[in-house]
């Protein structure tokens, strides 16, 4: 039994997924996947969130703010009380955000037609004119990043992190193993979320877009996401691999195991790159312990550790073709 997997025992979530008659349509077209989805009016979301009262506010990001909003369980209609029925996590365009329709519609196609455990659900939608709005699952622990990296948060134990680890891996697969292969490009602390027993649900699909039909082709793409987090051939051509998000995966277990954080311009020594300086002592068990994060001092042993930086060391590689694929990190070491 690999690491992580004996790490996770219990874990694990089950492969499902919920798909409309349309699934093999591009997720960028112009159509919206709303088969499995409601629609709500405007009216109904104010009722939700108070008429979008600072209160309710949770936090914001390119898109636009983040509120929590109060609907039915079953029904999901709104709830005027906040408290009474079923969280939710209502997401609003800001007009004068970089992103718009184009991005806003990406999330309706791509969540409107996939369903999986590690892939945050989204429950329905609001288009009134220029009035864009998303509803999703409400996660009770926030992002990743807060974890981390926030001030004064509860510290995330070895266990919970190999969870978080596994629960990211598995939804990347999942997204890279579709008929229509999707590239998520947004793999990052910020978009991973977890619910109250830490299970990962991979969030902010606007960027994403169908991917090559292989893992050695690509397609070319104007470049987008988060400094850090890129890929080296994504930064330098544009050329979109599959293996993109392997790269980003592997940075993202990389901040796992040392609490570093991939962008931070106070890294020490005036290393300029967060990889690059941590890459050759992921290889050496008497360098590896150096750059643990100390919070976990204790929690796991050396073999453990040293499997965990090896895989990262191979997410990283600069070649994508000599990156192992999403579906091979899930099957051989989670």
């Amino acid at each position: 039994m690999s690491l992580l997997l004996a790490s996770s025992h219990g874990a694990a979530a089950s492969l499902s997924s919920r798909r409309s008659d349309d699934e093999k349509a591009n997720p960028n077209d112009k159509k919206l996947a709303t088969s499995n989805l409601k629609q709500f009016s405007f009216k109904e979301l104010k009722i939700a969130t108070k008429n979008f009262s600072p209160d309710a506010m949770m936090g914001g990001g390119d898109f636009g703010r983040v509120y929590k909003g109060w609907v039915d369980e079953k029904t999901l209609a709104p709830s005027a009380v906040m408290g009474n029925g079923m969280a939710v996590a209502i997401r609003k365009l800001d007009p004068h955000s970089h992103q718009g329709f184009e991005e806003w519609q990406s999330e309706v196609n791509i969540l409107g037609r996939h369903y999986h455990p590690n892939i945050i659900s989204l429950l329905g939608y609001c288009w009134e004119g220029e009035m864009l709005i998303l509803v999703y699952e409400f996660m009770q622990k926030g992002s990743l990043d807060n974890h981390l990296f926030r001030r004064g948060a509860i510290q995330l134990s070895w266990d919970i992190r190999l969870k978080i680890a596994i629960g990211a891996a598995r939804g990347l697969a999942f997204l890279h193993t579709l008929e229509k292969k999707i590239v998520h490009r947004g793999c990052n602390p910020s978009n991973i979320l977890l619910d109250e027993n830490y299970n990962v649900r991979l969030s902010d699909f606007g960027m994403s877009m169908r991917g090559p039909c292989d893992e050695e082709s690509f397609v070319n793409t104007t470049v987008d996401g988060t400094l850090g987090y890129l890929a080296p051939e994504y930064v330098a051509t544009g050329n979109l691999y599959i293996k993109r998000d392997v790269y980003s995966f592997g940075v993202v277990l990389l901040e796992l195991l040392t609490g570093l954080k991939a962008v931070d311009p106070c890294l020490p020594d005036g290393q300029q790159s967060f990889v690059e300086w941590l890459k050759p002592k992921l290889s050496l068990k008497e360098e590896l312990e150096t750059i643990m994060d100390v919070r976990m001092a204790g929690q796991y042993s050396a073999m453990e550790a040293f499997q965990a930086a090896e895989l990262s060391h191979k997410c990283l590689d600069w070649n994508p073709e000599n990156r192992p694929s999403m579906k091979e990190v899930v099957e051989e070491n989670m």
